[in-house]
């Protein structure tokens, strides 16, 4: 069979409705955007922000955020696009095997894998941080090594990293609320959503008054470089810097993509599926543009290089807003919370991802089992977990942040390109909402995509390429002989 053989629609759609895997339609519009929105934001403005600041763009991070914004939105159509038109499970997987073909879709697949697992992994991480800042609210803390991967050294006294248990407890209590059901974790996610926005909300409000000019003079740094503790180099400043912090706070708009990985499980998904992923990218980007704004004013570069480095917006409420010490004990512990919904909707992402794979026969049936009481893929949830936990439990989260940033950025570029072959190629096709400008739309998400992977730097680059090397191997050793597609004979 061609490696670019095209799944017909007819069969996608088929399958979505068949009673073997077909998934329960529960969501609506307003939980869709909240969906969106509670997969967006959390580690990546919280965490994500002070490590652009301090390792990349200074104050000019706000335009790193513009950047990724601007990205984001060009690849947020090609997503409402594609989810308005193939309103199935499997996001990105399923709209490539429509379009470019079962290799293709192998490779955006085995894609995803990093940044909605390591994604989760890399918040899971963040979580175990403010997990701490809100144990010390008590009294208690937990000891460095059992808080760290082993490859972190910086502890109290030289202290080393064994385990990050904290971690590996909050990916295990969210798989289990997965598998629970959708409906149940949609739930609690829109709790968790209204209190994460509203802190959002207040630091912004509270913080413009303790805004300090010089924290934001030079607003775009000289261009330099900068060498982390763990002994890797970056540009500082300059447009190398923006682009570069562009790339690392990218990572705080990965999310909204989520929502489309939902739309087998959405009422209306041609109506409700644009609204969902074009919602939440909006609203996301103005708080984001105003949060940055507001903790580069506050707080040094160089504190977000020091001990401003974990935890980093209660460390600058806690030494810069005089009087506000309430606030960064309840933005701890808000934050907390709403590190657990970006973990929940990731590994929602993921498990669906594979669920699609599952199907088609490219990664093993487990995958698309269905409980029989939940009708959720429980199984997928599982090994997930198992593989979260090796991330989250012993990496640091640098590491992991810039994995899933990068390999969220590539998935990107695929979807613009698909939605342009998928307009020629099938133009008949009924479409809830349609890109506009569509070849401008499509090649500027590929040029802004690409050049924030670009200012990701090579080691991650590399990264990226032994990642999709491993997946290649299993795709013509085990995916390609066990295609449903290839055994069938009905490939386009």
């Amino acid at each position: 069979m061609n490696l670019f053989a095209v799944k017909p629609l007819s069969r996608i759609f088929a399958e979505s409705e068949s009673g073997e895997h077909k998934l329960k339609r529960t969501l609506g519009a307003w939980a869709l955007i909240a969906l969106g929105i509670g997969g967006v934001i959390g580690a990546g403005i919280f965490v994500r922000t002070a490590a652009a600041i301090a390792e990349r763009a200074g104050p000019s991070v706000t335009l790193a955020f513009l950047v990724a914004g601007i990205g984001c939105a060009f690849a947020g159509l090609c997503y409402a696009e594609f989810a308005s038109m193939i309103p199935v499970a499997g996001s990105a997987y399923t709209y490539s095997y429509a379009t470019m073909g079962e290799l293709v879709a192998w490779i955006i697949g085995w894609d995803l894998v990093i940044e909605y697992a390591v994604g989760a992994a890399t918040v899971a991480i963040a979580w175990s941080e403010y997990f701490n800042k809100v144990l010390e609210l008590v009294g208690l803390h937990v000891p460095y090594q059992w808080c760290h991967s082993p490859l972190e050294t910086m502890g109290p006294g030289g202290a080393h990293g064994i385990m990050n248990i904290p971690a590996v407890v909050i990916l295990f209590l969210t798989s289990l609320l997965l598998i629970r059901g959708i409906h149940e974790s949609a739930t609690v996610n829109n709790l968790i959503v209204i209190m994460k926005v509203a802190i959002v909300i207040a630091v912004i409000i509270v913080g413009w008054n303790f805004m300090n000019p010089v924290n934001h003079t030079p607003y775009i740094p000289e261009p330099t470089t900068y060498t982390t503790p763990e002994g890797i180099t970056h540009d500082f400043g300059g447009i190398m810097g923006i682009l570069g912090a562009a790339g690392v706070v990218f990572f705080a708009f990965i999310g909204f993509d989520a929502v489309s990985t939902a739309a087998q499980e959405t009422i209306n998904p041609k109506r409700d599926m644009p609204i969902g992923i074009l919602g939440s990218l909006v609203f996301c980007t103005v708080l984001y543009v105003l949060f940055s704004h507001v903790l580069s004013g506050v707080a040094t570069v160089q504190d977000f290089r020091t001990a401003g480095k974990e935890a980093s917006v209660a460390f600058a409420i806690t030494k810069y807003m005089t009087g506000y010490a309430w606030l960064a004990k309840f933005v701890s512990v808000a934050i907390l919370g709403g590190f657990t919904s970006v973990i929940l909707v990731m590994l929602l992402g993921q498990s669906r991802v594979f669920y699609s794979m599952s199907c088609d026969g490219l990664v093993p049936p487990m995958f698309s089992e269905i409980h029989p009481k939940y009708r959720t893929p429980w199984k997928n949830n599982v090994l997930f977990f198992v593989f979260t936990a090796l991330f989250g439990g012993f990496l640091p989260e640098d590491i992991v942040g810039e994995m899933t940033s990068i390999g969220t950025l590539f998935a990107f570029i695929l979807v613009c390109i698909g939605v342009w072959i998928m307009r020629v190629r099938r133009p008949e096709i009924e479409r809830g909402f349609r890109v506009p400008a569509l070849p401008v739309v499509a090649t500027l998400g590929v040029v802004v995509c690409g050049a924030m992977i670009y200012g990701l730097g090579r080691t991650n680059w590399e990264r990226l390429i032994v990642w999709m090397a491993i997946g290649l191997v299993i795709y013509f050793t085990y995916s390609r002989k066990r295609s449903k597609l290839r055994l069938s004979g009905e490939a386009e």
